[in-house]
């Protein structure tokens, strides 16, 4: 027997397939292509393995001890450090990157240069996700905008608060992904990822805290200095398991 479907399942479809797209749109655009990188199943276990771990130790942590502010300020702390954190790579990640290439040698440099659409294209949409909420949202810019179209005032009101949304939505899941994909920097060389989320977790360390919860003195230093130790590690694996199991080098990457 055929089976019916609601009425009000299409218009509902649609609607979750609108509040999808700038999520959808991120993931394309900051995900790396993995046409430059070798595929390492275990590897990739081991990130989300550690993501889990940090996760359920962050848990741990505000259930043992205490909250000195309330549950929003924390959720707002995490997410600016988020921010700080794709912030520092915007500053440090294009100073890394443009030494690497200048360190390669000419018959590899050119098709570095050639690999940059990627990163470059992820740094310019997250701008212009920035500078559409900053246009809308400063001064009430899109309020004024929209009372320039006299009669279609509602229709370009219902245009801005889609924009406003769209690049709200949008903004928010590409810090997380620049941050977990480190800019597609693995679309220039695969050893690019691991030495540049070494770097960025120290720096990113000059602006986190850990005062948000009333915890020992050495529990907050191994929370503060867990993250950055625990990446340092798992790159230097990462870069060693290129080494021995694909023969993949920094040297080697350098056309040296």
């Amino acid at each position: 027997m055929r089976s019916r479907t609601r009425p009000d399942s299409a218009p509902r479809h649609r609607g979750t397939a609108l509040l999808a797209l700038p999520i959808t749109l991120a993931i394309r655009i900051f995900r790396p292509s993995g046409r430059n990188q070798v595929a390492d199943h275990t590897v990739e276990f081991v990130h989300m393995l550690r993501s889990g771990i940090g996760l359920a130790a962050t848990c741990w942590l505000i259930w043992s001890y205490p909250m000195r502010e309330s549950a929003a300020s924390l959720v707002a702390e995490r997410l600016s450090d988020t921010f700080a954190t794709a912030g520092v790579l915007l500053v440090a990640g294009p100073l890394v990157v443009m030494g690497f290439i200048a360190s390669s040698r000419p018959p590899v440099r050119t098709v570095y240069w050639r690999r940059l659409g990627g990163p470059i294209g992820g740094v310019a949409s997250l701008f212009a996700s920035a500078l559409t909420l900053w246009l809308l949202l400063k001064d009430d810019g899109g309020i004024r905008l929209t009372q320039m179209l006299g009669p279609l005032q509602f229709v370009g009101l219902i245009a801005v608060l889609a924009a406003v949304l769209f690049a709200t939505v949008f903004g928010l899941t590409a810090v997380v992904l620049s941050v977990h994909y480190v800019f597609r920097t693995g679309d220039i060389h695969q050893v690019l990822p691991p030495a540049l989320s070494s770097l960025l977790a120290w720096l990113t360390l000059l602006v986190q805290t850990t005062d948000e919860v009333a915890a020992p003195a050495g529990v907050q230093l191994l929370f503060l200095y867990g993250a950055p130790l625990s990446i340092t590690l798992l790159s230097g694996w990462e870069l060693q398991r290129l080494h021995t199991r694909f023969g993949v080098t920094v040297r080697r990457a350098l056309g040296r």
